[in-house]
């Protein structure tokens, strides 16, 4: 590989790395605003915490979509769930802001990247499904544990992204659990 082609991918990586300062509407333990990459870190973990359950799935297929899942957002930035209605062109946008942040790598890589990517958008294979119930589950599961704001409304989790928790028996079990903490969470407000 020669310097012109290692420099071009590192550019990449520069671009990639806004995410660390793509701030979301969850929480740390903290009380911090949760950056978009310490989401995606947090879905990774929580993807191979369940992984010995995950028959049939092509666990580096999966990682590669959650990696690459929200790559889009370091340009414009996160639209929360409970907004995304205000925001009928929020795929498109996060699509085309992907292939700039893409575009010093190499073709073979953008469009590994980009197929992957639309997969995920398209939920239209098993991991891509997979890739978005954990992505929920692990957005429920951070309001839970993070320090909210006093007007955090726990009951819009509560239906969040079921048509892709209930798709497994696995993520439904996982989504009891953290529902049951939801509820509680509720409750307290």
């Amino acid at each position: 590989m020669i310097t012109h082609e290692i420099k071009k991918r590192l550019d990449f990586l520069r671009e990639a790395s806004k995410l660390k300062d793509v701030l979301r509407r969850a929480f740390t333990l903290g009380g911090q605003a949760e950056s978009t990459a310490e989401h995606t870190w947090g879905l990774c973990l929580l993807v191979m915490t369940f992984a010995d359950q995950l028959e049939g799935i092509d666990l580096l297929r999966l990682l590669k979509i959650c990696i690459l899942h929200d790559l889009g957002e370091a340009i414009h930035g996160d639209i929360p769930a409970i907004s995304v209605e205000a925001s009928s062109n929020k795929s498109q946008q996060e699509r085309e802001d992907l292939l700039t942040v893409m575009a010093p790598l190499p073709e073979h890589l953008k469009e590994e990247f980009l197929e992957l990517w639309d997969e995920y958008e398209n939920a239209s294979s098993p991991e891509a499904r997979m890739a978005k119930a954990f992505d929920k589950l692990e957005t429920i599961s951070q309001h839970n544990t993070g320090i909210n704001p006093p007007d955090f409304d726990h009951e819009f989790n509560l239906t969040y992204g079921r048509r892709y928790t209930d798709h497994s028996a696995l993520t439904r079990a996982i989504r009891d659990v953290i529902d049951s903490e939801t509820m509680r969470n509720a409750e307290k407000v």
